[in-house]
């Protein structure tokens, strides 16, 4: 129950407490609608250019990605089913997720520093960019600093703990990640991209 709900409760307003619970219940509907299409979309297009497997990549007649669909709506489903196990499994992907989100940063801040440099190398005036991110390159140079401290010193005592097991899903996303990435580059044999040679012009 939120907080605000339990304001409007305990001074009478019953009334109000509905209210709210039904605006917070919009809220969460809405947000799950836009992590579903996101979340599909973006496996969707991983299937198309081979990062995904290429069933992911099938389309339905009305031209929604089915098996994309499924499979995401497939761990939306464990999600939920973590208030009927105790918090155990909530916790557990959790740990297994928290770091993902540093380790895209980290791709973020890469990305932006590959960017800028090749766009110079290519003769590109930065007066041309329709925005340019203050404080280059002090800010996208920190955040990857900042961020991969907080994922290598995140919590490393767990792992010698006797909560040993929560330490192992807490850092999972790492081994995961890097076993993402270098078969990609073994099976694909992909190297790193020259500055002049990156293309800043599909998709613009």
């Amino acid at each position: 129950m939120s907080p605000f709900t339990i304001v409007f409760k305990n001074i009478g307003l019953a009334v109000a407490a509905s209210i709210m619970n039904a605006v917070i219940l919009t809220s969460v509907i809405s947000s799950a609608n836009s992590v579903m299409y996101a979340s599909t979309r973006i496996l969707y297009s991983l299937g198309k250019k081979e990062g995904a497997p290429k069933k992911f990549a099938s389309i339905a007649r009305n031209g929604i990605p089915v098996n994309a669909l499924l499979a995401t709506t497939a761990v939306c489903v464990v999600a939920f089913l973590t208030g009927n196990f105790g918090t155990q499994i909530y916790l557990l992907l959790v740990d297994l997720s928290s770091l993902t989100g540093f380790i895209a940063w980290i791709g973020i801040s890469v990305s932006h520093i590959r960017f800028r440099r090749a766009f110079i190398a290519q003769g590109g005036d930065l007066s041309n960019l329709p925005y340019q991110a203050k404080w280059f390159p002090f800010g996208p140079i920190m955040s990857l600093i900042m961020t991969a401290m907080i994922v290598i010193n995140l919590d490393p005592a767990l792992l010698f703990s006797s909560h040993w097991g929560e330490g192992l899903a807490m850092y999972a996303a790492i081994p995961i990640f890097l076993a993402l990435y270098l078969g990609y580059k073994w099976k694909y044999n992909t190297k790193l991209v020259p500055l002049k040679a990156v293309d800043l012009s599909r998709d613009k």
